[in-house]
């Protein structure tokens, strides 16, 4: 790691913690079960610090949102993508500014997926996700948790997150690694060989902060059966 990065690392590690820190509602999120190291712990940072696989890490949390509502964890989880990737973004009214936001990223294309309507009630299922995804100008790849095995899981996530420009969603279950408490999205931002983990950003900053997660736990999570699809969770693939 060069001067020059050591400097942007140490300045974007701890402008995000402070952020999630100041934020009003951090003393009140849900306590992690044991295996579950929040980032914002010493434990977490350094894990960070020693990550072997962090490109993504950078671009998510330059435009790390929390999801509007209970059911937006999958929309949060979109824009936070296609704004790191950086493809042209409708006029965000609030700002005047052309980038995705959790309303202007709905249009005749992802309505035509699933309308927004359903996405409130329900949220998204693993498909419907990657389908959204794929209306925009971006190559996608669904994979369920049931069809790859974890060591295909690691490694294809590892090799996402070593290479800049594509992202990694993951759809799991929360009761499967002691969170409370039912499917949830988020993006998968760095790994740590030493200890096989993933780091969650979790997009729910209301309800936990962003977890470094076991390779197993986390893709047992994803192979379990999401109730409205009928299919396993699992991990969508989005680049340029």
């Amino acid at each position: 790691m060069t001067l020059f990065h050591r400097f942007w690392y140490g300045c974007s590690l701890s402008s995000f913690v402070m952020l999630v820190s100041a934020l009003p509602l951090q003393a009140q999120t849900l306590p992690l079960s044991e295996g579950l190291t929040s980032l914002l712990s010493p434990e977490g940072e350094a894990l960070l610090q020693g990550s072997e696989a962090q490109a993504d890490y950078f671009p998510l949390t330059s435009h790390f949102v929390t999801q509007d509502n209970q059911a937006f964890c999958g929309v949060a989880s979109i824009v936070m993508v296609l704004n790191a990737i950086g493809i042209p973004a409708p006029e965000a009214t609030t700002w005047s500014r052309q980038y995705f936001t959790q309303s202007n990223v709905f249009n005749e294309q992802t309505e035509a997926v699933i309308p927004q309507t359903v996405i409130a009630r329900q949220g998204l299922t693993l498909a419907e996700l990657g389908g959204i995804l794929a209306s925009y100008p971006v190559e996608v790849e669904v994979l369920h948790g049931g069809d790859i095995s974890v060591t295909e899981f690691r490694q294809t996530v590892v090799e996402n997150l070593a290479n800049r420009d594509n992202f990694v969603l993951i759809n799991y279950l929360r009761r499967a690694i002691g969170q409370e408490r039912g499917g949830h999205i988020s993006p998968i931002a760095a790994y740590d060989a030493d200890t096989d983990q993933f780091l969650i950003l979790d997009v729910s900053r209301y309800k936990y902060p962003p977890v470094w997660v076991g390779t197993e736990a986390l893709w047992a999570a994803t192979n379990t059966v999401d109730g409205v699809s009928g299919k396993t969770r699992g991990i969508v693939l989005v680049s340029r």
